[in-house]
């Protein structure tokens, strides 16, 4: 296991600027993913981390070793990619012991090392199979024990996931997540999948245009995203531009969100403010603080959610609904009574 401290880090492509001064510290042990949108700069930063190209400008270190000109073999790397790179005409144990083959370890040593990681795999046995027999979930796993076998310092992944089903991706996200977790590695993991993210990473940084826009821990990010970027791309948001008034309590300043007034502490009067809610913050009329209702303009059944389209004045916004409050959704052109805390507002 190692940390990994970037610092200053620039990267062109001709006149294309991929990477803008980044500056990133990656705790050892820690699961962290470099999330972003395409063309982010998170899958040039992962290749300059790996040593797959030299950097514009800048320092990699991995532990206390500056790795900024070592080649990718002496960096003790382990990566693993978005097809896996299986060797489709070897075994399930050759693959797996190509890397520690290429290290030259001793035979009775490899033997003992590719068991071991099948078995961190929940593939023990499948030495003798053949790739090509195995689900794309195993083909994935094989894919990770390879990268693992050599013990390498830190663990390199470029959306892993992203060549799987639905059902399948979830399964291996919760088995990914708990095998590093018993291992221990420093990982670092590419993706522009949101919700893997979240549910994977004990940190992670957002990237837009070759600058960290953002970093935090998952739970930090969601439930008070630093702007409105962030607030946007990490899950959905609703934006309200507001004024401070007078509240009917002495001393406290409201403003008025979808025609409601909600009272904000520590606030002069007549402050502009832009605020953000999420549509998973709205609920039935009655289950938190504050109650309004609008007009349905639209809505769209997903499965474990409805998702509404209220309006309410001149403004629109964006309502989550789920079957479990067992309640018939309304009709475009309806009433929709809804409620929300004033706790679930943040403030930009």
């Amino acid at each position: 296991m190692a940390s990994i401290q970037i610092e200053n880090l620039h990267q062109h492509f001709g006149s294309f600027h991929a990477l803008k001064g980044l500056d990133l510290r990656i705790e050892e042990g820690g699961f962290f993913s470099l999330l972003g949108p395409s063309w982010s700069g998170k899958t040039t930063l992962l290749r300059l981390i790996a040593g797959f190209e030299p950097p514009t400008q800048g320092r990699i270190f991995i532990g206390d070793e500056d790795v900024t000109n070592l080649p990718p073999e002496k960096r003790r790397l382990g990566m693993v990619f978005q097809n896996y790179a299986l060797f489709p005409h070897l075994s399930v144990f050759e693959n797996v012991a190509y890397g520690l083959k290429a290290q030259k370890h001793p035979k009775g040593e490899i033997a003992g090392r590719v068991e071991e990681s099948l078995a961190l795999v929940d593939l023990p046995g499948f030495e003798s199979r053949d790739v090509h027999s195995l689900s794309g979930g195993q083909q994935q796993r094989v894919a990770f024990a390879r990268a693992i076998a050599p013990r390498p310092r830190v663990l390199l992944m470029d959306e892993p996931l992203s060549n799987l089903d639905t059902r399948l991706r979830h399964q291996t996200r919760r088995q990914l997540k708990e095998l590093q977790q018993k291992i221990g590695m420093t990982t670092v993991y590419v993706t522009h999948d949101q919700s893997e993210a979240l549910s994977l990473s004990d940190r992670l940084a957002i990237l837009f245009t070759g600058v960290i826009e953002a970093m935090g821990t998952p739970l930090g990010l969601y439930n008070s995203p630093p702007s409105e970027t962030v607030g946007q791309f990490l899950g959905d948001m609703n934006f309200f531009d507001c004024t401070s008034q007078p509240s009917e309590n002495e001393g406290i300043r409201a403003i008025q969100v979808l025609g409601i007034s909600v009272d904000l502490p520590e606030m002069p009067s007549n402050q502009k403010v832009r605020m953000g809610i999420r549509p998973e913050a709205f609920a039935p009329k009655g289950c938190h603080e504050y109650n309004g209702s609008g007009t349905l303009e639209d809505i769209q059944f997903e499965g474990e959610v409805w998702r509404l389209t209220v309006r309410v004045g001149e403004e629109t916004a964006r309502m989550s609904l789920s079957p479990s409050y067992g309640i018939d959704p309304p009709k475009p052109g309806e009433v929709w009574e809804f409620s929300f805390s004033g706790g679930s507002l943040v403030r930009f």
